[in-house]
């Protein structure tokens, strides 16, 4: 898993990029973004200098749902925050984080405009690092104002005013997030900082929510000379995750589900004979928590002879498999619906029995153990109907 030593600085990437989207804020970059298509009726209200300034390559948007609370990491001008605050309603909020001064002047100059026509407010962005999302740059910046860093002591006053603005008024609170979209922009975070950034996802995700970001891979590891090439990694390519690493990454976050939901055939650029094309990753928050047992059971339904989740558990085609109440709620829920047929108990199980500590696998779930205490009666055919 080369990709996830996260290995380059972050200095130097962080000014590189800063200077380039500051500079596509002004003027359209073509090079920094790829062809999408996205949902037109969305679009009538969005000013169109915003969509001239969109440097994506999916649509993250088309995963956001009424009433959700939307995260978009790497906001830029605002297009995709424009989009979900139409799709959320005004039950549902969006938030932008992006920490370039002139795409946040861009997005929070239009926010007022989609605000009147769509006919409520609830958009915000904040200045921050997201890789770091407790911190909000804008109050550290009023805070700075007053505070002038020119000595030690002044410096370790900082860190303290860091640390209490991290702690007291933290800008993404924990477990807050419905789900994170984003377009393009973890692949611009250094590789030292990337472990960061998706553990930082992980942060604020409620129990049950998800992700969906689109975002450039490469089919090879990128080596060092493109890694060093300032200009590269700014336009989206040298600091791209492998296919694999991406997926990799946020399982060692702590995802579940990760699906791949979209890969391009076409690559969107080729550096070297390495393949960078644009995919977009769906994952989940959830799979945490304790195993008791229930007596319930989980039939996989095919197509495979069995399949293996993120856990170790295989489960095999057509057999009653024996699993704790924990992985039988999580495998009815998305994005495993339909996959199962779930067997709860004749009798519930209200004891609280842990799961075997020594048993991670999946065994077999003999029906006798689900029909507990259940009486073993006769069915009369003839005393029913004559068929099912």
């Amino acid at each position: 898993m080369d990709d996830l030593d996260f290995h380059s600085t972050n200095a130097d990437v962080r000014d590189s990029v800063q200077e380039r989207y500051a500079a596509g804020a002004q003027e359209m970059e073509p090079a920094l973004c790829c062809p999408i298509d996205y949902d037109p009726q969305y679009l009538k209200i969005i000013p169109q200098e915003v969509l001239d300034r969109d440097y994506g390559c999916g649509d993250p948007s088309r995963y956001v749902r009424e009433g959700d609370v939307v995260l978009d990491l790497g906001s830029g001008g605002g297009k995709i925050c424009f989009i979900a605050s139409q799709i959320v309603g005004p039950k549902g909020r969006v938030i932008g984080v992006d920490m370039t001064d002139e795409m946040l002047d861009l997005a929070n100059a239009n926010a007022p405009i989609i605000a009147k026509a769509v006919g409520y407010a609830n958009v915000e962005f904040h200045r921050g690092h997201i890789e770091d999302l407790k911190l909000d740059l804008d109050a550290l910046n009023a805070w700075l104002a007053d505070n002038p860093v020119s000595s030690v002591a002044d410096l370790e006053a900082m860190e303290a005013e860091i640390l209490r603005l991290k702690t007291e008024m933290t800008m993404i609170p924990d477990n807050s997030i419905d789900v994170i979209v984003s377009n393009c922009v973890l692949n611009l975070v250094s590789d030292s900082k990337k472990k960061q950034l998706f553990a930082e996802m992980f942060r604020v995700l409620k129990v049950g929510g998800r992700v969906a970001v689109s975002d450039i891979v490469s089919d090879e590891d990128s080596p060092e000379a493109l890694k060093n090439d300032a200009r590269l990694w700014s336009g989206c390519i040298s600091g791209a995750l492998t296919e694999t690493a991406f997926g990799e990454a946020l399982e060692e976050a702590g995802f579940h589900g990760i699906t791949v939901d979209k890969l391009e055939l076409e690559p969107w650029q080729i550096v070297e004979g390495i393949e960078y094309r644009s995919a977009t990753y769906l994952a989940y928050k959830g799979k945490q928590g304790e195993c008791l047992e229930k007596n319930q059971a989980l039939i996989y339904k095919g197509p495979w002879r069995n399949v293996q989740d993120d856990d170790g558990h295989v489960f095999r085609r057509g057999e009653r498999s024996a699993v704790c109440e924990k992985t039988f709620n999580l495998l009815q829920q998305e994005p495993y619906t339909d996959m199962f047929v779930a067997i709860e108990p004749a009798i519930a199980v209200t004891d609280r029995i842990e799961w075997p500590a020594s048993d991670c696998g999946v065994r077999r779930r003999d029906p006798q153990e689900t029909k507990q205490g259940k009486p073993r009666i006769t069915t009369d055919p003839s005393q029913g109907d004559s068929c099912c």
